[in-house]
């Protein structure tokens, strides 16, 4: 009987200090500093998620490997998700053509081993740096999205050029989808990846045009759901080159002047940083 209350005790202290431990960490999120880049200030959590509010997109950057930046992820989808609004949170992780698999694991019909299996098909990085996210959609009931195109077909682009692409291919992509890269794009793409020099062969010309169009076809995937559930406000999780407001935010403008978004970029020294950063690249920079 004392072995038995002895247990009763240790788990309810356990309980205890995991609550206290988790509100901590909540409230820690919220003291979390952020440095506003239009006037190049830094404000409280609690008022970027107030102008976020007024958003229907919200994209936010990360370097893939890195689990720090995922976490910022989940937190601003969790304080979008605590004050009501109704959430969709797009994923780069996966191609519009696993659709099907991402609401069954929204709806909870499918096993986690079942649908690892498909996050593997879609992405090489470990499952355990988006876990935490797509376990939180799934729990919440918060729709899903994959937003990117065939692997395949970007892997081609970025070979051999867009013109490599069959007439199959091509009908994968949506119609209206071109591979015209400028100068200035080509700039924007050497700084958004770290890529020194000023070389314009044919290899970087090649990956210019894969980079523009994941960039097209992920910014009509979003733009798809939006005209279907205009309530609904999307978390886009992307890499930092897609999450640039020269990345897929230009192309919803091109396509829809009308449309609020924001652009939330994890600070990565040298490169994404105050002081580097402008308010033509981002609207926010969390520290991790």
């Amino acid at each position: 009987m004392k072995c038995r209350r002895k247990t009763v005790l240790l788990l309810i202290f356990l309980l205890s200090y995991a609550i206290q431990a988790c509100s901590q960490m909540k409230g820690d999120d919220q003291q979390r500093s952020v440095f506003r880049v239009s006037d190049q200030k830094k404000i409280s959590y609690a008022k970027m998620v107030d102008d976020l509010k007024q958003s229907q997109l919200i994209f936010v950057g990360e370097t893939h490997d890195n689990m720090e930046h995922h976490r910022l992820q989940l937190e601003v989808i969790r304080s979008l998700h605590d004050v009501g609004l109704p959430l969709a949170v797009g994923f780069e992780m996966f191609t519009a053509r696993s659709q099907n698999i991402l609401d069954k694991w929204v709806a909870g019909t499918i096993s986690q081993d079942e649908f690892i299996k498909t996050y593997y098909e879609n992405w090489n990085f470990p499952w355990p740096y988006y876990r935490d996210i797509l376990v939180f959609v799934r729990d919440k009931r918060i729709p899903a999205l994959g937003l990117n195109v065939e692997p395949a077909i970007t892997r081609k682009v970025a070979r051999a050029g867009f013109d490599a692409l069959t007439s199959e291919e091509r009908a994968h992509l949506p119609p209206d989808v071109g591979c015209a890269v400028d100068k200035h794009f080509m700039e924007f793409v050497r700084r958004a990846y770290a890529m020194h020099g000023h070389s314009n062969d044919k290899t970087f010309l090649f990956f210019c045009q894969a980079q523009l169009l994941w960039d097209q076809v992920m910014a009509r995937n979003i733009l798809r759901f939006l005209e279907k559930n205009p309530e609904r406000r999307i978390v886009v999780i992307t890499g930092n080159g897609h999450a640039w407001k020269r990345g897929i935010p230009e192309h919803i403008r091109l396509l829809s002047d009308k449309i609020r978004y924001r652009v939330i970029l994890p600070v990565v020294p040298g490169h994404i940083d105050e002081g580097i950063i402008t308010k033509d690249d981002a609207d926010y920079l969390l520290r991790s």
